[in-house]
């Protein structure tokens, strides 16, 4: 660890919950540097040594909390940490990112990464500081939320500790199961809070002072002075998402037509202006709450008259808002606590409601899922009911009436119904608010990202609807294959660092090789900091490939490729994927089927 020892401590604690063990073990430099850490990390530990089509929900599935060579020190938004594991959602590998002060405090043990094997007999969790790691037992905590497990935690172990946690969702392994950090903070997508429950693993808490240092202070601060100034310059990270979070993308994405109302079958919402970012600070606001070393703060608490909590943020506002034609800005809010109180994912929840919703109108609910939902609700299940949505999320993110089959997911329910084609998802995970007929950037990277329908993979909405940093034409299919693969590579490199992707609204890949190189000591380019993001792209590629995903799974449902909008700002704009998906396989350097070769391995050193 010569070179680079401060920005890492180079080990790695590793737990087994059956045999109650836990070893700390070196990590070797050489990974370090060629997957930097978080989710390249985390993705390179669980290809090596998960076995092929082992079972997301059994013991021999892993977890990966891994932390970055920025978290620790004052780097805007270094606080940003990677849970990674295989998905049983989506069979797929499952990287989740967040926020909060967690990832802080694990580094802070002196630990770059957990690993956690196997499943304990009763339900535990786990301490960790940097004196010792304990496997504690969690029999009381079993079945109590998100909220209450993490006020006990700290009442029992240090109050300034970390707790990532879960709740209802993850104990009844249900597949859109989140994992809750710092009690308003998600690792939301692709179900891993329901891995931690199949290993009997309610939390982990936490908690040391062991410093992350730097090798050069002078080239540290004039690299993380450089950070700071573009990112309080850029209109979105310096104003708009301090003033109204995320919700403050409504009125733009709605603008656009590309804003999925009821189940994806319109891109404009009528009632938008109700749900806003501008409407929710007046009347829900109550503080700001930035995560740790962030001078966005686009993190918001709300409160309502009977509760409070976090957000909603912007595509928890569209999934229980737009996509299930509810405009009752309460409603929505108050589904969103109950997703983040039960631990489970706002926008697969929403999602999956919208196609329950869907299914029930046109008469497709099989009789067991409309009589449960009937019971629930004490009526059948219709677009715009805002009750629904909050009685719904409810029975989610606890398994309980329909929830048991709600809390799997929109393309379980869809298939059970013998309608696959209402499940608006990519490789089972739910896709978010914005409608790739508005968006063609977009649609390729929905399609190719390796955790399914997700946005955070190559956030083209930056420059096909924001203008930033440069605005693109976004009904052009002309270079986005390779924009794609640019904003792959680089969201790829921001992950594994522990930043926050807002970041790129303002910062160029200049500035992450510069703050990479400033860190860690090493001489950094930005064409090696993008062939790491490659690098680490090919290996999640691989793992899905191992998995069984082919190119026929690289594709989007066939209501938005073969059902052009009748109407709004994206009317009978066609989405033809294929040529693109064609162009980006060879930019990539794959087959015509989308598998790496051996010379592109070789060229990455896979």
């Amino acid at each position: 660890m010569k070179n680079i020892k401060g920005a890492y401590h180079g080990k790695l604690l590793r737990i087994n919950l059956t045999a109650r063990s836990i070893k700390t073990e070196d990590i070797p430099e050489k990974i370090l540097t060629g997957y930097v850490g978080g989710r390249g990390l985390g993705s390179k530990y669980l290809y090596d040594e998960l076995m092929p089509k082992t079972d997301p929900l059994s013991k021999e599935n892993k977890l990966f909390f891994a932390t970055g060579p920025i978290l620790g020190t004052n780097v805007p938004t270094s606080s940003r940490f990677s849970l990674v594991s295989k998905s049983p959602l989506t069979g797929a590998i499952a990287c989740s990112s967040s926020g909060g002060h967690f990832g802080v405090d694990l580094k802070s043990t002196g630990y770059d990464m957990l690993a956690i094997e196997g499943k304990a007999d009763t339900p535990c969790y786990l301490y960790i500081d940097e004196n010792k790691a304990e496997i504690r037992d969690a029999k009381t905590l079993w079945g109590k939320n998100t909220q209450e497990t993490v006020d006990i935690l700290l009442s029992e172990t240090d109050t300034k500790a970390g707790i990532a946690c879960i709740g209802p969702a993850g104990e009844n392994l249900l597949s859109l199961a989140s994992v809750v950090n710092d009690k308003h903070h998600s690792l939301g997508r692709a179900g891993l809070g329901a891995v931690m429950g199949s290993k009997n693993l309610k939390a982990v808490v936490v908690f040391g002072n062991i410093k992350t240092t730097v090798p050069d202070k002078e080239i540290f601060n004039k690299a993380n002075s450089q950070w700071r100034n573009f990112i309080g310059d850029a209109p979105l990270t310096k104003d708009v998402l301090k003033e109204f979070g995320t919700p403050a993308l409504v009125k733009i994405i709605n603008n656009c037509g590309g804003f999925a109302t009821r189940n994806f079958q319109q891109g404009h919402f009528v009632d938008y202006d109700s749900i806003s970012g501008e409407t929710i600070k007046e009347l829900y606001y109550d503080k700001s709450s930035p995560c740790k070393s962030c001078p966005i703060a686009c993190s918001h608490l709300t409160k309502t008259e009977t509760r409070s909590g976090k957000g909603p943020e912007f595509e928890t506002v569209w999934a229980l808002g737009p996509a299930c034609g509810v405009n009752d800005l309460e409603s929505i809010i108050l589904g969103n606590y109950n997703c983040n109180e039960t631990g489970i994912d706002t926008i697969s929840a929403g999602a999956t409601i919208a196609c329950a919703m869907e299914l029930s109108e046109k008469g497709f609910l099989d009789n067991e899922t409309s009589e449960l939902i009937k019971k629930d609700l004490g009526r059948e299940l219709k677009f715009g009911d805002a009750d629904a949505v909050v009685k719904l999320t409810k029975s989610a993110g606890t398994g309980e009436g329909s929830g048991k089959i709600l809390g799997h997911g929109s393309l379980y329910l869809a298939k059970k119904c013998g309608h696959p084609e209402t499940a608006m998802q990519v490789k089972g995970l739910e896709l978010p608010a914005y409608d790739p007929r508005a968006f063609h950037g977009m649609s390729l990277s929905l399609a190719t990202n390796p955790r399914g329908g997700c946005h955070l993979r190559a956030y083209l909405i930056g420059i096909e609807a924001l203008a930033t940093p440069v605005a693109v034409h976004r009904f052009t299919f002309d270079g986005k294959a390779g924009l794609n693969i640019l904003y792959q590579n680089l969201t790829t490199i921001i992950d594994s660092m522990g930043a926050c992707v807002f970041t790129s609204f303002a910062l160029n890949p200049d500035h992450y090789a510069n703050m990479l190189s400033a860190v860690t000591g090493l001489d950094i380019d930005t064409k090696t900091l993008l062939k790491t993001g490659e690098r680490i792209w090919n290996l999640e590629r691989l793992f899905n490939i191992r998995e069984g995903f082919t190119r026929a799974d690289d594709t989007l449902p066939d209501r938005i490729l073969n059902e052009p909008f009748d109407e709004g700002h994206a009317k009978n704009k066609p989405l033809n994927l294929e040529p693109l998906l064609d162009e980006y396989y060879k930019l990539r350097g794959w087959s015509n089927e989308g598998i790496p070769g051996d010379l592109k391995k070789e060229e990455l050193g896979l």
